[in-house]
């Protein structure tokens, strides 16, 4: 699946994941900060933005999408960063054809199964009535029981379109069926061994201490850095502590 993609800037390849319930766009700021010295390809995954929709949405095939993608815009080789199910899209990405990834950044997340609540957060969101009368207030309204916080809400809602024909603009249906996946992990043989940075959220707890076994055994050069003043989402948390990680990682390649 030849996925949509966002580019600025020229230079060396710089490829951005996205995570679940986002788009290419949420790293706007990333790719301008980026933009005088790389070319920056932010991609809206399958299910997500402007991309096509499909069932399948395991890992191996997310990073298939992110290689035949690359392969037609002429990307032999790239910088990939991925956030959450855009990290497990790049890590599997760098498992599979390591050649294509000229270094990884992991964004606050795991080569783990975990157990969240996207299953209920998307059951919210089938919910949700799509009348000509729907209001924004209405939407979040109908989300506060399965999500707390107003950011969070806010973030889910940017996939709905409203007016008179209120929409999703993403593949609720497939993203539903796909959960179980998208919140596991499809054991890859082999390892990569370029260089290689799992950023975290010093306030989230998807990556733990007993997660790095594992992470190592895949990834043998792995660093671990933690932005302070970040959950999960760290780009959107702290935005200057996460482009100072990113850019002192690129700059010792390009």
């Amino acid at each position: 699946m030849i996925l949509n993609a966002t580019e600025v800037g020229a230079g060396p390849p710089v490829v951005l994941l996205h995570g679940l319930f986002g788009a290419g766009r949420n790293f706007g700021a990333v790719q301008r900060a980026l933009a005088p010295r790389f070319r920056v390809i932010a991609l809206d995954m399958r299910n997500h933005g402007d991309s096509p929709h499909g069932a399948d949405m395991r890992y191996p095939t997310q990073a298939e999408d992110v290689r035949e993608t690359l392969t037609a815009l002429g990307v032999e080789q790239a910088a990939v960063v991925g956030h959450s199910m855009g990290g497990k899209a790049a890590m599997a990405l760098a498992l599979r054809h390591p050649a294509v990834v000229a270094r990884l950044m992991v964004s606050d997340i795991a080569p783990v199964t975990y157990q969240h609540a996207n299953a209920q957060r998307v059951a919210a969101m089938q919910a949700i009535p799509l009348t000509p009368a729907l209001t924004r207030r209405a939407a979040e309204a109908a989300l506060a029981s399965v999500e707390s916080q107003p950011d969070v809400r806010a973030f889910l809602l940017q996939n709905l379109r409203f007016g008179d024909m209120p929409r999703w603009r993403i593949g609720l249906s497939e993203i539903a069926a796909a959960v179980p996946d998208l919140e596991g992990w499809v054991a890859l043989p082999g390892t990569y061994a370029g260089p290689t940075v799992f950023v975290t959220g010093a306030r989230s707890d998807y990556v733990r201490p007993e997660h790095r076994a594992t992470i190592r055994a895949l990834f043998p050069n792995a660093r671990f850095v933690a932005i302070k003043n970040a959950g999960h989402w760290v780009h959107a948390d702290n935005p200057e502590g996460f482009l100072s990680v990113l850019e002192a990682f690129l700059s010792t390649w390009h």
